[in-house]
């Protein structure tokens, strides 16, 4: 008889401590389940609303809360509450000292609160916000690495006098898991907010240089009209005078002219409407039109053409805009009696023309930037050779209208050799260009 008492009552432990373990593991596969929905989702609201959900689930309670820290205010915000609207918890910030939830937070442990009436700690301003009533609260903190982000409360146990060490457990679980989520939820959003403001920056710069560059096109050209008709009926001094003023304004059309054609680019209006032309006839009159700038500076300038016959169906007027801002650049970079190369040759489908020159060269850590907008490789204090930095950027927008490619080959000190390849059968896809680019 006290043999079968024995093997009853030992029957009895075994079979609770099974129940408890199914129940714990059923817990934890339900958090790993949980916790895939949580990583796939990066909307903060609705990621906050799983996040309640399952805390209510997993501790069988009425209702959840969750307060994120604030670090500028070093106050705790509630992000979110089972039942209620974003709007009815707004503004609603809870300290750190004397409360209960910044109890959790600094001392970085669960805490239980058997009847809230009885607590000082207990912060109601969400209730009389929401009209919630709180009895019991189990919290823990919510923490990356060891740093605090916030807190979850599970609020009002259900089908217990109190909150046990199971649901301790398995809270504490869940909240670090879905403090990253969280975490990762808002490095996302501000990263799209980040990106919003950059759009919205590039806007306002495009804006600023649409109406910049054809606001001072008008009067400058009156300049010219002007400068030109007195220089006809100047001599001597004045004459000269008069060339450095055309010199000047013309200079300055160049700029606005980039600014014209990078907006062009941006605004989707510069398509390619491709005619077939020789590479020599294209050399040459970029050749005419940079003509007396290399002359200045007493540049030899010399062509390479294996087969006179090389030709190209492309756009004419963005290659030859391409090709000359290239040339542009060579000259400008070149010091006087310096040498430039420009040739062209068939590559695996591909007509590639290049340009060398032994000038000042591109160090090696400005290669990959050389082709940005505004990129300059001088130092904007100590600037030499002038230019906003926009001519290469439009010859690469010209090539890639192409289909084609763009690259730069230098050695300090010793040179550079820009090259851009497009398909010798000219672009796969042709439109007709709705508006003309400004060519020099």
């Amino acid at each position: 008889m006290a043999q079968g008492q024995s093997s009853t009552s030992g029957t009895g432990p075994l079979r609770d401590t099974i129940v408890t373990l199914r129940r714990q593991a059923a817990r934890l596969q339900r958090i790993l389940e949980i916790s895939r929905v949580l990583t796939g989702t990066l909307d903060i609201d609705k990621l906050l609303n799983i996040i309640l959900e399952a805390s209510t689930e997993l501790t069988d309670t009425e209702a959840a809360s969750i307060m994120l820290l604030d670090e500028r205010s070093g106050e705790l915000v509630f992000a979110a509450s089972t039942g209620s609207k974003k709007e009815e918890l707004a503004n609603v910030r809870v300290p750190i000292d004397g409360s209960i939830a910044g109890t959790i937070l600094k001392q970085r442990a669960p805490l239980v609160v058997g009847d809230v009436t009885q607590d000082p700690r207990h912060f109601g301003m969400a209730a009389q916000r929401t009209g919630f009533l709180t009895r019991s609260i189990l919290g823990v903190p919510m923490t990356i690495k060891d740093r605090p982000i916030g807190v979850l409360e599970a609020l009002n146990k259900k089908h217990a006098a109190y909150f046990g060490e199971e649901d301790i457990q398995v809270l504490t679980t869940f909240a670090n898991q879905a403090a990253v989520a969280v975490e990762n939820a808002r490095l996302v959003a501000e990263l799209r907010r980040t990106y919003q403001k950059l759009n919205d920056l590039d806007r306002r710069k495009s804006d600023f240089i649409a109406i910049a560059s054809h606001e001072l096109r008008t009067p400058l050209n009156l300049i010219l009209g002007y400068a030109a008709m007195l220089q006809e009926d100047a001599a001597g001094q004045h004459a000269e005078q008069l060339e450095g003023v055309l010199k000047g304004a013309q200079q300055l059309r160049t700029l606005i002219d980039d600014m014209i054609n990078l907006q062009h680019v941006d605004a989707g209006e510069s398509v390619v409407s491709p005619t077939r032309f020789s590479v020599a006839e294209l050399i040459q009159s970029v050749l005419a039109a940079c003509k007396d700038m290399a002359s200045s500076k007493n540049h030899l300038i010399r062509i390479d053409l294996p087969d006179p016959n090389l030709a190209l169906n492309a756009d004419w007027e963005k290659t030859r805009l391409a090709l000359n801002n290239i040339v542009v650049n060579a000259i400008r970079f070149t010091p006087p009696n310096g040498r430039i190369e420009i040739s062209g040759r068939p590559v695996n489908g591909e007509v590639q023309v290049s340009v060398a020159d032994n000038g000042i060269g591109v160090p090696q850590k400005d290669l990959d930037r050389i082709f940005e907008r505004f990129y300059q490789v001088e130092p904007h204090i100590a600037r030499k050779h002038g230019g906003l930095g926009l001519g290469l950027a439009i010859s690469k927008s010209m090539v890639e209208l192409h289909g084609g490619r763009i690259w730069c080959e230098s050695i300090e000190g010793k040179g550079s050799r820009f090259t851009f390849a497009l398909p010798a059968d000219g672009p796969k896809r042709v439109k007709r260009a709705t508006t003309p680019l400004r060519t020099r």
